[in-house]
């Protein structure tokens, strides 16, 4: 273990759809200055940067930073698919965690095109080619667009082993609209009923399209730093990283399971050691910002981070444990399905998120009393970076 690490600056734009946005480096810039004027803190003060990215030239990074100064610090850029963004910040975190610097940056942003995800490369081998495998073997391949088919053969398999119905990965998106219409940073604010979303067009069974989250431009800052550099600026008691780990996949995603293979046991074992790091356990955290790619996802998600017992996420929700007057609330932001999933921002917007919560500054939305905070952010290729944040 290293120093501890605060976040005392976050900030973010309101997500965009494609088309709709401004420019990738615009967006950042404004998320960079909005983190840094949360936190009291002079860019010339910021001693090295991490930037994140999936879609973009090489060195996207250094043009973002690039609009808010040109100090001469060093600019890492991260791609590692939708879990960009915690990658981003994992490593910010460890550069003041290891005494390299004082006060670091991490900084996300996407500027997406329409339409869903698709290879930028076709002359190459595919970095999902494992997973692409184990879902032929399954299921076969179809015209769907694959993450869907992913996550909705994920969703399927679910079904299978425990009997769960179609209207619980439904009533996922219903909670999401419900928490996202108090968020004026989420794409999409209106509220959905279970038979509206059942009743919007298939994408792949069981998901419909309002199931799936929609692509997204936006972009999310957080400024990391020490306790010394902390004191310096005059903050007490900031909320600060009291675990973090990132797990990539293991053999058993590439055995004869969907669950699996959209990173189930990554995500469980990275749960497992945020918990054993930081000494607090699921029952002690107050609100969560899990990465609901697809509603089958944050059906999954919480049995991977032990909000309730495998095969026991259908008597979860419908208990309402997974919302406000519940055990946990669960993507208070609306969650990628409604506030959008801008890749390299998620992770950071997520963190922005939590740390509200945790100053008591998430206004309509806010988890009373919340003290302590989970952060689950899921890339497949793969990697799945799961962060305790804490305020004393």
């Amino acid at each position: 273990m290293g120093r501890k690490v605060n976040v005392i600056g976050v900030g973010m734009v309101p997500f965009a759809k494609p088309g709709q946005s401004e420019d990738y480096n615009v967006m950042a810039a404004k998320a960079i200055k909005a983190a840094l004027a949360d936190g009291g803190v002079e860019f010339s003060e910021v001693e090295q940067a991490v930037a994140g990215y999936v879609f973009g030239d090489s060195t996207c990074g250094q043009r973002a930073v690039y609009d808010v100064g040109l100090t001469g610090i060093p600019v890492y850029n991260v791609n590692n698919n939708c879990s960009t963004g915690s990658s981003a910040l994992m490593l910010a975190k460890q550069m003041v965690e290891g005494g390299i610097v004082e006060c670091a940056l991490a900084v996300g942003f996407e500027q997406m095109q329409k339409g869903a995800l698709a290879a930028a490369w076709n002359d190459r081998p595919n970095p999902l080619g494992l997973h692409v495998n184990v879902m032929n073997e399954a299921q076969g391949f179809t015209s769907a667009p694959p993450a869907a088919q992913m996550f909705g053969g994920a969703g399927r398999e679910y079904r299978w082993k425990y009997g769960a119905k179609r209207e619980t990965f439904a009533k996922v998106n219903a909670k999401a609209r419900r928490h996202a219409a108090k968020n004026p940073y989420a794409l999409f604010r209106d509220p959905l009923t279970v038979e509206e979303i059942l009743a919007s067009p298939e994408v792949f069974d069981p998901l419909t399209r309002y199931q799936c989250c929609p692509p997204t431009c936006g972009a999310a800052a957080a400024i990391v730093c020490s306790d010394d550099f902390a004191k310096k600026k005059g903050i007490s008691n900031p909320v600060y990283i009291a675990g973090q780990t990132m797990r990539t996949d293991y053999g058993t995603s590439f055995e004869d399971s969907m669950i699996k293979m959209v990173g189930f046991d990554m995500a469980k074992n990275a749960a497992r050691a945020v918990y054993e790091e930081s000494g607090i356990g699921p029952e002690d955290v107050d609100v969560v910002e899990l990465h609901d790619c697809f509603t089958t996802n944050e059906v999954l998600t919480y049995e991977a981070l032990g909000l309730c017992g495998e095969g026991e996420a259908e008597k979860f929700i419908e208990e309402g444990d997974n919302t406000y007057g519940g055990k946990f609330v669960t993507n208070p932001s609306g969650g990628l399905l409604s506030k959008g999933h801008p890749l390299g921002a998620t992770g950071l917007a997520q963190c922005t998120e939590l740390v509200w919560h945790l100053r008591g500054q998430a206004e309509d939305r806010q988890v009373e009393g919340a003290r302590v905070a989970l952060q689950h952010n899921l890339g497949l290729g793969g990697a799945a970076v799961v962060t305790m944040y804490r305020r004393d």
